[in-house]
């Protein structure tokens, strides 16, 4: 939007920017809904939803209607993940390869930006981090360089938006991809001083949690620098 605003001459860059910023910051949110752990009731929301898409009259009670059959279907995918990540436990492989994130976080940097582009949604693969590390397979230290990855990955959006837009849109996506690499290459620079502070304002023991603070802590405090 931001990008189609600019090419319009509607905003400038300097205000496009600032809206990059907040959006990096609120699209964290997913994150934190999906670590509310509400895969058990996933079919309460979608029959409620789906009813309420049906049958309201209104257009405001079926975009509710919506929201409560999207957030379902996202839950129930949730439940699909982690029942499928289940077997990797066994995988020595696997188990080896994701190990190595945290021992090697450029490697978690680089998987976490291929699978981004590949599925298009940061929230997405973030919500499979949880469903991995919920299974036992990924430590908060291998899960922080895939999700600053996830935060480089979702630039191409942006990027593909700006591909037939004038310089200034063109400047919007590369706004986001550097504010993001910048980031991402600060918080390597201090790994450990960074899961400190997430373990410090998560629950001890929820991963999800956990996993949820570290995506916001990220872009706020990349923002605030």
């Amino acid at each position: 939007m931001s990008v189609g605003l600019v090419n319009a001459g509607v905003m400038t860059l300097k205000q496009a920017f600032s809206v990059v910023m907040g959006a990096n910051i609120g699209t964290t949110f997913t994150a934190q809904l999906i670590a509310f752990k509400l895969t058990d009731y996933f079919t309460v929301m979608i029959f409620v939803g789906a009813m309420t898409r049906v049958l309201a009259k209104r257009k405001k009670g079926q975009f509710i209607g919506q929201i409560l059959l999207g957030f379902g279907l996202l839950m129930l995918g949730m439940k699909v993940l982690s029942a499928a990540a289940s077997p990797l436990r066994s995988s020595p492989v696997f188990v080896e390869f994701v190990s190595r994130f945290a021992d090697n976080p450029a490697l978690g940097v680089i998987v976490g930006i291929i699978f981004t582009i590949m599925v298009q949604s940061s929230a997405a693969t973030v919500g499979i981090l949880m469903a991995m590390a919920g299974q036992g397979l990924l430590p908060l230290e291998g899960a922080i360089p895939v999700l600053l990855g996830d935060n480089i990955g979702t630039c191409l959006t942006a990027i593909v938006a700006a591909s037939r837009s004038n310089t200034s849109a063109k400047q919007v996506a590369l706004s986001h991809v550097l504010f993001n690499s910048f980031g991402c290459v600060i918080f390597l620079a201090f790994l450990p001083l960074f899961v400190k502070v997430v373990l410090a304002i998560s629950p001890a023991g929820d991963i999800a949690r956990q996993i949820a603070n570290s995506h916001s802590a990220f872009n706020v405090l990349n923002t605030l620098i």
